[in-house]
């Protein structure tokens, strides 16, 4: 037995996770360990071509999505993106971080393109959730594991434009807001449907078959069911196969909205591990993957995130490692974490790619033990 098959067969058995997909790649040497079943009551053992709500490793698909439409010129890193969200024009900021959300100032400059591929927008979570304008944002950036109560991203779009931000747009990296962003940008700058433009630019070409914002009821007997943790170690029903994932939602989510599959992900990870190209398609140019993949944080901001990031950098729609604090840690890794349970990282040095699905969500931004587990095995390879 391997590390990778002992870590995840220890979880299943233990009943911690139902089931899970580990997939490490490295070149044409692909290694996949499935365990366990597609839901808790064993209905059907799980499956390389099982598919998951991948939540938050949607984001780097969405980075790639906004970074296709500026080589194409109809985006640039430095323009202002309220030509195309024009909602977003005269937003608000709170004096201090801590302050009221009725003491605020004008931005002091517009929000860009690059802003929200770097996730500094102004919106979205820092650290502490306690501050008056975290708490206001949270009536609108609600959970994206639950998206079918989102409304539609005009409505959303006006929604937060109320919100003042906790701070001026270029100041802080901050979580979440802005990969949703990127997604209404796509589909208002490109004029087709977020969903359509991800089918037709990089899912199609990439050969990325199940991933899209909704299973048709032909692929359900392949889909899994999703669980959250309860305090005594059980684990409670979140959402079906025939659930909320079985038609498109009006929020089609940049942060989190896809369903997709270990080899799917594996598509997308080797074209950027193929600085642009795959499948025999050029989506990105070299120097598009290169800026997706390098950090763009000044320390201090890093220091102010270590709540998502752990001390670690962010590029665009995903971590950058920039230190070696864990074995898993090596410079130059990208990729990210789902609330679903979902890891997805390449690591460009050794060509290397790690995927892991599972189906149980996150209790909060810290990596789950099976998450930091399978990174540990990955990196003893």
């Amino acid at each position: 037995m391997n590390a990778l098959h002992d870590t995840l067969h220890r979880y299943v058995d233990d009943g911690r996770v139902p089931g899970a997909v580990g997939l490490v790649a490295r070149g044409d040497d692909v290694e996949v360990v499935t365990a366990g079943s597609v839901d808790t009551s064993g209905s059907a053992p799980m499956a390389r071509d099982s598919l998951f709500r991948i939540a938050s490793i949607t984001k780097p698909i969405a980075a790639a999505a906004v970074l296709m439409l500026v080589e194409e010129g109809r985006l640039a890193l430095d323009t202002p993106v309220e030509e195309w969200l024009p909602e977003l024009a005269k937003p608000s900021v709170v004096r201090t971080p801590d302050a009221p959300v009725e003491d605020v100032v004008p931005a002091d400059r517009p929000i860009t393109v690059e802003d929200l591929l770097s996730s500094r927008p102004g919106w979205g979570f820092p650290a502490d959730f306690s501050l008056p304008a975290v708490q206001s944002l949270f009536t609108v950036q609600k959970d994206g594991r639950a998206l079918q109560d989102w409304p539609d991203p005009d409505t959303w779009l006006c929604l937060l434009a109320q919100v003042p931000m906790v701070y001026q747009p270029g100041d802080a990296w901050l979580y979440g807001t802005s990969s949703d962003l990127q997604g209404i940008l796509v589909a208002r700058a490109s004029g087709r449907t977020f969903p359509d433009f991800l089918a037709e630019r990089i899912f199609e070409p990439l050969g990325m078959k199940d991933t899209a914002f909704a299973v048709p009821e032909a692929k359900r007997h392949r889909f899994t069911s999703s669980y959250t943790p309860a305090p005594d170690g059980s684990l409670g029903l979140a959402d079906t196969p025939d659930g909320q994932w079985s038609s498109l939602p009006r929020f089609h989510s940049g942060g989190g909205g896809l369903v997709s599959t270990a080899d799917d992900w594996l598509a997308f990870a080797r074209m950027l591990l193929n600085r642009g190209e795959g499948n025999g398609h050029r989506l990105l140019t070299p120097t598009s993957v290169s800026r997706m993949t390098t950090n763009h944080l000044t320390a201090e901001q890093r220091a102010g995130a270590t709540l998502f990031l752990e001390g670690q950098g962010w590029g665009y729609g995903g971590q950058v490692d920039v230190t070696s604090a864990d074995p898993w840690n090596v410079p130059g890794r990208y990729g990210w974490v789902g609330g679903t349970g979902t890891t997805a990282h390449v690591v460009p040095s050794t060509g290397t790619a790690a995927i892991l699905l599972t189906q149980v969500a996150m209790e909060n931004p810290t990596p789950t033990p099976l998450m930091r587990d399978f990174w540990r095995s990955v990196a003893r390879r």
